[in-house]
């Protein structure tokens, strides 16, 4: 392939489509300056950015998968507290079942925001929808947009404040979202052709590692095909163990940034915080696998 070590991947990115600050165009340009030789945009329940970037022509020496990170319903016995969010590559962008289903999510995100809105007045917070279109766009809204307005207007000094006080889980002004049960969501990525990966295993919050390994073995029992092993917030320890997990459990192994552009200002595309590297071959093993 003429690549080495040297170049990387990240294939997990967000774009203005969800909750990132860049537009697929502007994250494809951005590739081939960070080094990276494979990428994919994993917007939060829409496909609009993935198939956003499949109309832009890639930079020489950038390859494009397609892309998702869907919210799911843990089933009934996991043993966390933290969210189950499942990964999607590589398949049909154009699936029906698949673009039904995020439909249902978006409505739900949707549906959420009046109410968080409604609880952040109620604190004494005077935002509107109209509010954050003017500050964000009118792209998919959701939790950090309505940060951003909080500390645009001076309630709040950082994002990271505005989750930690108010809109995080468990905070006062936090709602629950609808999520598709984990099962359907792995059935659905499959049905599409696609390759579904655990995202961040890290935060789901499982302390104890026979508890993972278990939920990991029942979570590939319902068709998940692979971990998200390499992520900026893996503790080293923990990045190792989830290798020795996948190679165990023959599951395949990606990696990603987890990108939001200056939302997450401290996360930058490819290398994270400066030091984070995701290898080529991983990309490599995953188009195997979808071949």
């Amino acid at each position: 392939m003429g690549y080495n070590e040297h170049v990387g991947i990240d294939l997990h990115i967000h774009s203005i489509a969800s909750d990132g600050t860049l537009s697929p165009d502007e994250i494809l340009s951005l590739a081939p300056v960070q080094r990276l030789a494979a990428i994919s945009i994993t917007d939060h329940d829409t496909l609009e950015g993935s198939k956003a970037a499949q109309q832009i022509d890639c930079p020489s020496g950038v390859k494009l998968l397609s892309g998702v990170e869907i919210s799911a319903a843990p089933p009934p016995f996991a043993p966390f507290s933290g969210s189950l969010h499942i990964l999607g590559y590589g398949f049909d962008l154009d699936d029906s079942e698949l673009n039904q289903m995020l439909l249902v999510l978006q409505e739900a995100r949707r549906n959420r925001n009046p109410e968080i809105l409604r609880r952040l007045s109620q604190l004494g917070f005077d935002i509107t929808l109209d509010d954050i279109v003017r500050e964000v766009g009118d792209g998919q809204i959701g939790r950090p947009h309505i940060a951003r307005v909080m500390v645009a207007r001076g309630f709040v000094h950082s994002i990271n404040e505005a989750f930690d006080r108010y809109i995080g889980q468990g905070k006062p002004a936090y709602v629950d979202k609808f999520r598709i049960p984990c099962r359907q969501a792995l059935d659905i990525v499959l049905g599409a052709g696609g390759i579904p990966v655990l995202a961040h295993p890290f935060l789901l919050n499982i302390s104890n590692r026979n508890d993972l390994e278990h939920f990991i073995i029942s979570l590939k029992e319902m068709g998940l095909e692979g971990i998200e092993v390499y992520y900026p917030e893996h503790p080293p320890e923990e990045t190792r163990y989830y290798e020795h997990l996948a190679e165990k459990l023959e599951l395949l192994m990606t990696g990603g940034t987890d990108f939001h552009g200056s939302l997450k200002p401290e996360i930058q595309l490819g290398t994270g915080s400066g030091n984070f590297h995701v290898p080529y071959r991983l990309y490599e093993q995953l188009m195997a696998r979808l071949a």
